[in-house]
């Protein structure tokens, strides 16, 4: 056993430490069960498991009964010996039963466009995708100061279509504004008024231009919603036009720290790229002036949903 994990560990019996007194955390005794039941589907003993783990049998023994508090360096060796993903003692949902395990080990092997088939033929095979409807609905997605609103407004205008500014839909069903909702009420909260106005703009509008706030892929089943009904693009700028943009827009916070903000800026674009980069098309709103935008942008849609230029 390492150093690290001897001064994490103290026990040396397979006895658990029992304290009649204090009541187990829920949490604790669930992750017990887990890895109780996992090592005997995996028909080995808690002493071999320890071995294999690393561990003394008597912290293995009070990990199975729900008392201390392992750390995630314990779980991640118990997890190793039990040749399991540390997921599956955590009680993620992908590992909740036989079925959820083998689709995980089947997509597990797949690449990126492979995944993305699956989730398409996923999304057919439930009913969630919103076949000759989806279309008509153009999402687009991307990051503040992309270029959503002015882009959006203009294409719906081109186009005919009611244009729907998710944000201000937001601030409507929550009779307040977008920093009050995450003030007042968390960003919970505001994720789902953003699921209910996504719905409800699918549900009312069959043919629309929907501008999205840049955080809605951060939540799955609600760009799972959007991907499914919409036709979207993901509108793609460079980090300085996006800070240049929002400034223009009255927003100067920015500008306190700008260094820190562009760093924090680029980090924010980096970790929504894979997700953005879901949308059916892109463009980029930096390579060229609004108007040569709006012609590609016009062209995009128009040609997607076989209008005459």
């Amino acid at each position: 056993m390492d150093a690290m994990v001897s001064a994490i560990v103290h026990q040396s019996t397979s006895t658990p430490d029992h304290d009649g007194d204090k009541p187990k955390d829920p949490l604790l005794v669930a992750l017990g069960d887990r890895v109780r039941d996992l090592r005997r589907r995996r028909g080995v003993t808690r002493k071999s498991l320890a071995t294999a783990a690393g561990v003394s049998e008597r912290h293995l023994a009070n990990l199975e009964y729900g008392l201390g508090n392992a750390s995630i360096l314990v779980l991640h060796q118990v997890a190793q010996a039990l040749q399991a993903p540390l997921a599956e003692l955590l009680g993620d949902v992908t590992t909740s039963n036989p079925e959820w395990l083998m689709l995980r080990e089947l997509l597990g092997r797949c690449d990126e466009p492979t995944l993305r088939r699956v989730r398409t033929v996923v999304g057919d095979l439930l009913g969630s995708t919103g076949s000759a409807q989806r279309s008509s609905r153009i999402a687009l997605i991307g990051l503040r100061g992309a270029g959503k609103t002015t882009l959006g407004q203009m294409l719906a205008d081109d186009l005919g279509f009611p244009f729907v500014e998710l944000s201000r839909e937001i601030e409507k069903f929550a009779g307040c504004s977008i920093a009050e909702i995450q003030a007042l009420y968390g960003v919970n909260a505001y994720r789902r008024y953003e699921r209910r106005a996504l719905e409800e703009a699918i549900q009312i509008h069959p043919e629309a231009v929907i501008a999205t706030p840049g955080g809605l892929v951060s939540d799955a089943a609600t760009f799972n919603e959007l991907l499914s009904h919409c036709t979207s693009v993901w509108l793609q700028a460079e980090a300085e036009d996006h800070m240049t943009r929002v400034i223009a827009q009255g927003d100067m916070r920015p500008m306190a720290a700008s260094r820190e903000a562009m760093d924090d800026l680029r980090g924010i674009l980096a970790g929504r790229a894979a997700f953005y980069s879901k949308a059916d098309f892109t463009l980029n709103t930096s390579a060229q002036p609004l108007e040569q935008t709006f012609r590609a942008l016009r062209h995009m849609i128009r040609d997607a949903l076989k209008l005459p230029a």
